[in-house]
C-alpha cells in the first residue's frame, strides 16, 4: 500500500489553530520517510489544548505559518493521494479550515480512518483510541499527542490491518475528502 498519515495538534478549539502537523509516508508497505513541524497559529492557545499536547505559546514563536509548510508539504496531497489518520474527521477539519483560513486551494485527495477501520476490524477493543489499539495490537506509540508518534502509530495500525485484513478489506472506507 501507498498512503500518508497525518496528524495535527491545534492552539485551542478553533479547526484553523493548527500548532504542530505531522505526516509520514509509506510506499510498498515500507515507512520511508517522516515530516514534523511546530506551526505558529494566529490565535491564542488555550490551556486545555497545552495540557494535552505540552506545546505552549512560546515553543512556536519561531515556528513558520502553515502557508510555508504547505508548499513543501502540498505534493503529498495531490493527485488522489490516499491520506489518512486516526479519527480523520478532525485532522481532515483542521487542514481544511487551515487552508481555508489562508486563502489555500484544497487539494483533491482520497481519506482513510483508522478509528473506522478498527471498529470495524477489531469489535470487541475496549475502545477506538489511538492508545487502545495501539496497546491491544502492540504497536508502539511512545508519547501520545506528540503528532509524529500519532502519525507514525497511525501508520502502524493500517498496515497491520492491510496485513492482517487484505487491503481488500480497506477499501470501503477510502472516500473523498
Amino acid at each position: 500500500m501507498n498512503f500518508v498519515t497525518m496528524d495535527f495538534e491545534t492552539a485551542n478549539n478553533q479547526r484553523h489553530s493548527a500548532c504542530s502537523i505531522a505526516l509520514t509516508v509509506v510506499r510498498n508497505n515500507q515507512i520511508v520517510d517522516e515530516f514534523y513541524s511546530l506551526i505558529k497559529p494566529e490565535t491564542p492557545f488555550n490551556w486545555r489544548n497545552v495540557q494535552i499536547h505540552g506545546i505552549h505559546e512560546e515553543d512556536v514563536a519561531f515556528a513558520p505559518k502553515f502557508p510555508e509548510l504547505w508548499s513543501h508539504i502540498s505534493p503529498l496531497f495531490q493527485n488522489n493521494s490516499l491520506i489518512v489518520a486516526h479519527n480523520a474527521p478532525f485532522d481532515n477539519s483542521i487542514l481544511h479550515n487551515t487552508l481555508d483560513y489562508y486563502g489555500l486551494e484544497t487539494p483533491k485527495f482520497l481519506l482513510l480512518d483508522t478509528v473506522k477501520t478498527s471498529r470495524k476490524l477489531f469489535p470487541d477493543f475496549p475502545n477506538h483510541k489511538l492508545n487502545t489499539v495501539c496497546d491491544e495490537l502492540d504497536i508502539k506509540l511512545t508519547n501520545h499527542h506528540n503528532a509524529l508518534d500519532d502519525s507514525v502509530a497511525c501508520a502502524n495500525i493500517l498496515l497491520y490491518q492491510e496485513n492482517n485484513f487484505g487491503q481488500d478489506s480497506l477499501k470501503p472506507f477510502v472516500k473523498p475528502a
